[in-house]
């Protein structure tokens, strides 16, 4: 008898999650996510791949690194 899928586990491919950020936690976000990409070893290169199209998503290096996180919240 095979498997049945859990109706709660969310379909590859489509949208888990959306997420309203301020400028400083879309840095801090970027940044984190950067450190941890580059910490990753080789046989990790999954979850390289999943960091990168995260990364991707985010506005780019340019845009990130003109944010003032201590203009205030």
């Amino acid at each position: 008898m095979p498997a049945q899928e859990d109706p709660d586990l969310i379909p590859a491919g489509e949208t888990a999650y959306r997420l309203e950020l301020t400028a400083a936690q879309l840095k801090i976000t970027h940044t984190a996510l950067k450190v941890l990409r580059d910490d990753l070893g080789h046989d990790e290169h999954d979850v390289r791949v999943i960091a990168d199209e995260v990364l991707a998503k985010l506005p780019d290096e340019h845009a990130i690194r003109a944010i003032d996180i201590t203009r205030g919240r």
